[in-house]
């Protein structure tokens, strides 16, 4: 994949937001496009902002969800790890020139707004907001993409339908390889994304990018 097919992904990792990151995933493959993200290769010798920077310089597309941005509970410190990685994505359009001056990237959030109490520089800035509702962040997501890689694609509401095709067929799949219910959750984000792209592959015509 190119630069102008990759999607550079930039989340929490936690297992509580993966009911969001698993159609954040397939809706970009679905779109005949490439998520990148830092969980998509295991390898503890490599420095995680290495591969993060790597990334973003690779990818032309870039979703941010900013929503796991306050603490949970008492003593707990802010994730700041999503806006830092937000800036590295920005300065890297802004000031590496060239073709990475095309560069364009979503932001999400949970509620609308909230995010100007802790990022206030991105007021009057066009933010998506997913109400953490699965279905809601596919069509934002599936929404600019269409429109930031110029396709022409299905609904919001037909790729929902089909991730959740996609699901019980992986499932059914993976548990006749000897996967148990409890493996198929751990299941690593590289191999659910090869998983994704080749049930894609099998199943969907996929628009084009311009």
């Amino acid at each position: 994949m190119t630069f102008d097919t990759n999607v550079f992904v930039n989340c929490p990792f936690d297992r509580s937001y993966y009911p969001l990151l698993r159609p954040l995933l397939f809706t970009i493959c679905y779109m005949g496009l490439k998520p990148r993200i830092a969980l998509e290769s295991l390898d503890s010798g490599e420095a995680r902002i290495r591969k993060i920077i790597s990334l973003i310089e690779q990818s032309r597309f870039a979703i941010h969800d900013l929503s796991r941005l306050k603490a949970e509970k008492a003593g707990e410190y802010f994730r700041l790890n999503m806006p830092f990685e937000l800036g590295l994505d920005v300065g890297c359009r802004l000031f590496k020139g060239g073709h990475h001056a095309r560069k364009s990237c979503l932001i999400l959030e949970a509620e609308r707004y909230r995010y100007q109490a802790a990022i206030s520089d991105l007021s009057n800035s066009d933010i998506a907001v997913h109400d953490n509702e699965p279905s809601q962040l596919t069509s934002e997501v599936r929404n600019w993409l269409s429109t930031a890689a110029k396709l022409q694609a299905d609904g919001a509401t037909k790729i929902w339908g089909r991730f959740n095709d996609f699901m019980a067929d992986n499932d059914d799949a993976l548990a006749a390889r000897g996967f148990s219910p409890k493996d198929i959750e751990n299941l690593p984000v590289g191999e659910l994304i090869d998983c994704m792209e080749e049930w894609v592959r099998k199943n969907v015509n996929r628009g084009r990018v311009a």
